[in-house]
């Protein structure tokens, strides 16, 4: 099954596949490895324009959906 999710708000598109590329960049611009990224959770809150993650049920933070 192929499936896709956007998140549309104030005229911007979101796909999910970019927001959980960001999300990686993040974690190994921390200096870890993809492949220790077991857990990803990624909370879209478009009225603060900000994604909010958890990696590893464990590690917390966010970004700007700019």
């Amino acid at each position: 099954m192929k499936s896709s999710l956007y998140v549309e708000f104030q005229d911007k598109q979101l796909d999910q596949k970019d927001i959980v590329a960001k999300a990686k960049e993040i974690w190994t611009a921390k200096g870890n490895k993809v492949a220790d990224l077991k857990d990803l959770t990624v909370y879209i809150k478009p009225e603060d324009n900000q994604a909010y993650y958890v990696f590893n049920n464990d590690e917390t933070g966010s970004f700007s959906l700019n």
